[in-house]
């Protein structure tokens, strides 16, 4: 499996996470378009000198924020123990549970779409390659215990990874019908009859 479930900032140095920190504060308070190299060095408390030899602007360090978002939640939220479906299932619905209440995802989800547009439909993003590569090492866990159906591991965390990102996208706009419990529950149905294998009847109808 990819070591992406570790401590988010066990590598970087004190001041890298001040940066990131104060990023994180001025994402959350101004959304991306509004948030400067600027003021994220007076909020760190460092000069700006110091952000640029880090970070050349504003959509690099970005990045790495959400990338550092995302691996600390993948760190609280996906299973270590258990089959492979199971583990995947509960991972990607408690995922996307704490993706839909973090700060940052939240603000850039309300005031900065076209971000998520170019995520979405232009290119994948580094998270969105490491979401594939983890779901399909643990598809191919499920392989080997035989909890998950065949095929290609890659094509199939590819499809995860659009059902529970348009899951998650969308939210909002069901909540008055799907939200809380019942939004977690109905996604990891929707997860675990993707992934379940065939029954033996309908192995031997086919």
């Amino acid at each position: 499996m990819i070591d992406i479930a570790t401590n988010a900032d066990e590598q970087l140095s004190p001041t890298d996470v001040a940066i990131l920190d104060a990023t994180r504060a001025c994402v959350v308070d101004f959304g991306v378009r509004r948030t400067t190299l600027t003021e994220v060095a007076r909020r760190a408390g460092v000069s700006r000198p110091t952000v640029y030899r880090r970070w050349p602007d504003t959509g690099s360090l970005i990045a790495e924020l959400l990338v550092r978002e995302l691996r600390t939640i993948v760190g609280e939220t996906m299973p270590d123990v258990g089959l492979g479906r199971d583990r995947l299932v509960r991972g990607i619905v408690a995922g996307a549970a704490a993706i839909r209440a973090n700060a940052v995802f939240a603000k850039i989800f309300r005031t900065d779409t076209d971000l998520m547009l170019t995520y979405v439909f232009g290119r994948l993003g580094r998270n969105q390659r490491t979401l594939i590569e983890l779901f399909a090492a643990e598809i191919r866990l499920g392989h080997e215990d035989g909890s998950i159906r065949a095929g290609d591991a890659e094509q199939m965390a590819a499809m995860l990874l659009l059902i529970t990102q348009s899951a998650v996208q969308s939210a909002g706009t069901v909540e008055r019908l799907l939200a809380g419990a019942q939004f977690d529950a109905e996604l990891s149905r929707a997860i675990e009859g993707y992934l379940l294998p065939p029954r033996e009847k309908d192995c031997d109808d086919s």
